[in-house]
């Protein structure tokens, strides 16, 4: 090869080389990065999505399509192959908020992959149907080969982008932005549109617990941390059944069995229910310290993660990193600027509507269509109808047009020899209403703005509840060790805390200790203990929770004014702190008789009642004896096994020598009393009612639990029954009336 012909070497042409790559490298970043990574700030879209929703719109009739048909003309817009239409589908469905969808179509909680696309289906929501299209105010482009028209973006009429969130990684930055709360961010909204502060923090469809302190608003600098939920079933094991956001339970199991192995951890065994909802069971080895243990799957498992959210939007075709109340700001103010046009759209058509409603009215009443046949000619024809429309023009909303005359003339004979004038006016003055409520809504837009908002949430937010729980988890690992040198108090007022000096001792804890509270209505509320706060003035019990508590409660009531008397037995079971759980079925009316807290299932079961009943003669009155022992501890929210259905007078506590019986299901006692499934709360005599007998609590010891007794009331029915009894069997009856509101 001769010299002149030899191949130049590329390092002799670096000029060159770097014009190249910089140039194909800035295009394909900004490709990546404007067309397939970031969404976009009006919709919240990324082009993908937003073509599937296009075509979903196309094809849309009510019923499902084959995700398969929906990724195949979806191709019609999208240059990027099936794969990326099908995995982008499948997230959407899943998010739950745009799509409807059956089949398997995965499970975000164990990260199973859902069906291939031609086993699934998939059908647009109702709210996107709602809110997400609006064809006569949508821009619109030629797709990629110019055979089709796709929107620029969608007229989205919500802060899509903040209830679904964003995962994207383009070139050179990454995009996550958080999903918020549907009916949080409507509020904020609202408290936007009213020139109002707003705060907003993340709500995961995996729950768990999230720490928000470090949010800052959803920028770059964010960092937050996200714990699984963790309940102490008891001693010998612990239930996980929220995970944090980006796990999945196979993660989280495989984390855990790798610090299993590095002795970080100690277990008897795992096991993994998790179906519809997270449940992963922990069995803890014996003589393990739950609360040790919970500390250790935070510190070495991916119960804890930390995430750092970013928010990355394109606006005017860059990207552009903002807060979330930003992009809320603009997502609210393009609602707005949407529902305007729309309504601009709504007032034209209406407008023409009523155009021609009143051109056809003049036209046939004053019988202007007689023109016709006496015309020479077309021409002719059309100025003489306009001739005779003259006299009306002024009450016209515009100019009448040779197209409004042409229309005229097309009208048909058989709609002129039935026309009715009293139908047509109605007709047009129901337009004329429409129009004056269009243009009310125009001249109040914020105001219209915010009630769009409103039936929003009245529509769809009654199933959107926030399931992630915002703590700050440095107090909870303070909380896990503090030494419990505070005591709790409670008042005659009804207000308990640590400093709460005057009242009277319950029980030692430490400033982050929770309390539980029982009211006389049968609430069941469990709260951090604070200095000082309102726990109410007629409380059954309040308690200081601990880790390995065993607490069952015992509980007999009436549901309703005349309803049956029931009884139940149950542990506290799982709960979330300051919401109140009904021990009862809510009816009004309804009354507690007796109600006993005990450390155990035994000392449960060995409680008997006397339960007296209504309108019954003084000599015949005798007491139905009722044992515990008969029922089954269950969850606190079960109806329990009827006591009897005759009206109850009161229920007071008697001795019981004997060992209880052997608890079971429980069939109908002596007299016709029916033994009845686990709940809550001291002894009531009627015709007093629980909370007016309630005093305040006695001071809790290591071998009694705190409660709240109150003072032995026996009727004079009560008196007259003792003394037919046996001396030694009333001796025993006078010692314990003096437990009949007391618990063990």
């Amino acid at each position: 090869m001769s010299k002149s012909n030899a191949p130049v070497p590329l390092q002799q042409h670096p000029s060159a080389i770097q014009s190249m790559f910089g140039d194909y490298y800035l295009e394909y970043a900004s490709y990546v990065i404007l067309e397939r990574a970031v969404p976009h700030i009006i919709d919240g879209l990324k082009p993908v999505q937003r073509r599937i929703l296009h075509s979903m719109e196309r094809m849309d009739d009510g019923r499902f399509n084959k995700v398969a048909n929906i990724v195949g003309d979806t191709m019609k817009y999208h240059p990027h192959g099936d794969a990326s239409i099908g995995s982008a589908l499948v997230t959407l469905g899943q998010k739950g908020l745009l799509i409807d969808t059956q089949g398997n179509w995965g499970n975000i909680l164990t990260g199973d992959a859902a069906a291939a696309p031609r086993y699934i289906e998939a059908r647009l929501s109702k709210f996107a149907r709602e809110v997400v299209f609006s064809p006569k105010v949508t821009e619109w482009k030629l797709s990629y080969d110019g055979r089709n028209r796709e929107p620029v973006s969608l007229p989205v009429k919500f802060p899509l982008l903040l209830a679904q969130g964003a995962l994207g990684i383009a070139v050179g930055m990454s995009c996550l932005i958080l999903p918020h709360n549907f009916n949080e961010i409507i509020e904020a909204a609202i408290h936007y549109l009213r020139g109002e502060a707003f705060t907003l923090f993340p709500d995961f469809p995996t729950g768990g617990l999230l720490d928000v302190s470090g949010y800052n608003d959803g920028t770059g600098n964010s960092r937050l941390r996200c714990r699984a939920r963790l309940e102490v079933a008891s001693k010998k094991l612990i239930r996980i059944t929220e995970i944090p956001y980006g796990t999945t339970t196979e993660s989280l199991i495989q984390s855990i069995e790798n610090a299993l192995e590095k002795g970080k951890l100690k277990l008897a065994r795992i096991e993994d229910n998790t179906a519809a909802e997270a449940d992963i069971l922990l069995h803890l080895n014996p003589g393990s310290d739950p609360e040790k243990v919970c500390n250790a799957l935070y510190a070495f498992t991916e119960c804890q993660v930390s995430i750092s959210p970013k928010a990355v939007v394109i606006v005017d075709r860059k990207p552009v990193f903002m807060g979330v109340s930003e992009i809320l700001r603009r997502n609210v103010d393009h609602t707005r600027d949407t529902l305007r046009a729309e309504l601009e759209v709504r007032l034209g058509d209406l407008q023409e509507e009523w155009m021609t409603a009143s051109l056809e009215k003049i036209f046939i009443e004053e019988r202007i269509y007689k023109v016709l046949e006496e015309s020479e000619s077309w021409e002719q024809s059309l100025r003489e109808i306009a001739e005779r429309l003259e006299p009306f023009v002024r009450d016209f909303i515009r100019p009448v047009t040779r197209e409004d005359i042409v229309k005229l003339t097309e009208i048909k004979i058989r709609k002129i020899a039935r026309y009715e004038i009293h139908e047509a006016e109605e007709h047009i003055a129901e337009l004329e209403a429409e129009i004056a409520r269009c243009r009310g809504h125009l001249a109040q837009l914020t105001r219209y703005t915010i009630r769009w908002f409103e039936s929003l949430r009245k529509k769809y937010g009654a199933t959107r509840q926030r399931r992630t729980e915002l703590t700050t988890f440095d107090s909870v690992t303070r909380a896990e060790a503090a030494a419990e040198n505070e005591t709790l108090y409670l008042d005659e007022e009804g207000f308990a805390g640590y400093g709460v000096r005057k009242g009277q001792a319950i029980d030692k804890c430490s400033t982050l200790s929770d309390v539980l509270t029982v009211d006389s209505a049968g609430k069941l509320c469990v709260r951090r203990v604070q200095e000082k706060f309102y726990a109410g003035r007629k409380l059954l019990d309040i308690r200081v929770l601990r880790p390995g508590d065993d607490w069952v409660f015992n509980l007999i009531y009436r549901d309703g004014k005349e309803g049956n008397t029931y009884a139940k037995r149950f542990r506290i079971g799982g709960f979330t702190r300051d919401k109140e759980y009904d021990l009862t079925q809510g009816t009004p009316g309804t009354r507690i008789f007796f109600f006993s807290v005990h450390a155990g299932d035994e000392q449960s079961a060995a409680v008997c009642v006397n339960v007296y009943l209504k309108n019954q003669l003084k000599r015949l009155r005798r007491p139905i004896p009722f044992e515990f022992a008969r029922l089954r501890i269950k969850s606190r929210a079960v109806l329990g096994n009827i006591v009897t259905k005759n009206q109850v007078e009161r229920i007071s506590r008697m001795a019981v020598s004997a060992a209880p019986a052997e608890a079971g299901t429980g069939d109908a006692g002596p007299g016709g009393a029916e033994a009845g499934a686990a709940a809550s709360s001291t002894a009531v005599e009627a015709p007093v009612d629980a909370a007016e007998k309630a005093t305040a609590p006695a001071g809790a010891t290591t071998s009694k639990p705190s409660g709240i007794p109150s003072e032995s009331a026996e009727s004079a029915a009560e008196a007259a029954d003792q003394e037919r009894r046996a001396a030694a069997e009333e001796a025993a009856d006078e010692t314990q009336q003096q437990l009949d509101l007391g618990l063990d």
